[in-house]
């Protein structure tokens, strides 16, 4: 039996009484507490908001397949016996179900997305406040109905969230098999975050229900700065201006892990030992494969991949066992632009992203402006991050001249790699040498469109 879920029917009367307590306070309202913490905990904004807004964006927890290379020795558990031509591998994860009707929306069960859909929030504005609403709604695991698992959306590195929408479920809200909740956020910070699920978090952050979010900031559109009107943050110079933005969320794949869980085994998560590593929910060479088809029009604050009439994604051209997997980790850009490299980790290991022949500068970590408290500029130029597990970090590069010579491609682009440096994190145990975490900075002489939303290569 699955020890999980028999453990989770084990409520202590400490336990009780602690969640009788917390029920009682919700139904009785914000009136039994005093003044000064309705106020603090329960503003009336936020209260009203949760409840009346439409949401922002509309995310669904639930189940799904994915495709990794089987070229290489990994173990009997892998390619999964049980999984549907031509995925090969078992996830949990997040879907963007926004505009969705009912039959839409719970047709996406088991047809999770790898990694989850980013999204981004613009900077709380006092002057024209408007928080930002994400609902999440948990439809289950198809291939494990056994597991009554609820699900959270817990923005990592959020500053000042409230605990009721931080997604921690010992201090705020899960939302249970069938239900749904809506966050509320007022962004007060610009910068790159990751998300995940809190509940069961080892497990669940490792099976795929984790994503990229960054917050944009008030300075946008000021182009007095800079030319594009794009930045990072709030640098009152220019210094982080941009004129095309790439999202790079690095994870990892322990395909025994994912193989137990498919076939209603219990890993042991002490001996984990990942065989992939991942970049946008790919491993080399699929990184370098566009991206699936991308509805523009609704990319106000997600990624939001073209959808089926049914509700379903966008079969990619060519790459059917990419469904799941729509985003590409190639980054293009033309002489002298100012690109800039959004890199999120929420793998369980240390990385080494390292650009061969063109020089990082290190803007932001951690959602946080390089600079001193007395203004002292902070940022380095490098050619390596080291990112561990949850940080996250802002880079900016200037793209050199199109040489078109010996390093060109004949494809009419110069080729530069962005790799992660660690052998057992680039490789994969793959056949020649290559896999995991790598893939190109393609610099074009001229000829590309304005990006109409992050990771757009503009072809």
């Amino acid at each position: 039996m699955d020890n999980k879920f028999s453990s989770s029917q084990k409520i202590s009367r400490r336990s009780f009484m602690r969640l009788a307590g917390g029920a009682a306070l919700v139904v009785a309202g914000s009136s039994l507490l005093p003044q000064f913490l309705r106020k603090t905990l329960l503003p009336e904004k936020v209260v009203s908001a949760a409840v009346g807004d439409p949401p922002d964006l509309h995310y669904a927890g639930t189940d799904g397949w994915i495709y990794l290379p089987d070229n290489q020795p990994v173990g009997f558990y892998f390619p999964d016996d049980l999984a549907p031509v031509p995925q090969n591998s078992y996830i949990f994860g997040f879907r963007d179900i926004t505009g969705l009707n009912i039959t839409q929306a719970l047709g996406q069960k088991m047809k999770a997305q790898h990694n989850a859909p980013i999204f981004w929030a613009d900077q709380f504005n006092p002057s024209n406040p408007k928080d930002f609403n994400l609902q999440l709604t948990n439809l289950g695991l198809a291939m494990r109905p056994d597991l009554t698992d609820s699900h959270t959306l817990h923005w990592h590195g959020f500053r000042n969230v409230i605990p009721f929408f931080d997604g921690e479920p010992t201090g705020s809200v899960s939302v249970p098999v069938g239900r749904d909740f809506t966050y509320v956020y007022r962004p007060r910070d610009p910068g790159t975050y990751m998300f995940h699920c809190h509940v069961e978090d080892v497990e669940h952050v490792h099976m795929g229900m984790t994503g990229l979010v960054f917050v944009r900031p008030l300075q946008n559109s000021n182009t007095s700065y800079y030319p594009s009107g794009l930045y990072a943050y709030n640098d009152g110079d220019g210094s982080t201006g941009y004129d095309r933005e790439f999202v790079m969320f690095l994870s990892e794949f322990w395909a025994e892990a994912h193989w137990c869980d498919s076939h209603i085994q219990l890993p042991d998560w002490s001996d984990y030992r990942a065989d992939f590593s991942m970049l946008n929910g790919r491993v080399y060479p699929d990184t370098l494969e566009p991206n699936s088809p991308i509805d523009g029009s609704a990319s106000l604050h997600s990624l939001a991949v073209q959808r089926q009439a049914n509700g379903d994604l966008v079969v990619p051209s060519g790459r059917p066992e990419l469904q799941y997997q729509p985003m590409s980790s190639v980054i293009t850009c033309m002489p002298n632009e100012r690109v800039l490299l959004r890199f999120a980790n929420l793998g369980f290991r240390e990385a080494a992203m390292t650009l061969v022949g063109i020089d990082m500068k290190v803007i932001g970590r951690d959602a946080t402006l390089m600079r001193g408290r007395d203004g002292t500029d902070t940022s380095y130029f490098t050619n390596t991050i080291s990112i561990g597990a949850g940080e996250s970090y802002d880079v900016i590069f200037t793209a050199p001249l199109f040489s078109g010579g010996p390093g060109s491609t004949g494809l009419g682009y110069d080729a530069y790699v962005l790799y992660n440096r660690r052998l057992t994190q680039v490789a994969n145990g793959a056949s020649g040498g290559f896999g995991g975490q790598r893939t190109e900075i393609r610099v074009y002489p001229g000829g590309l469109s304005a990006q109409q939303y992050p990771n757009d290569w503009g072809m």
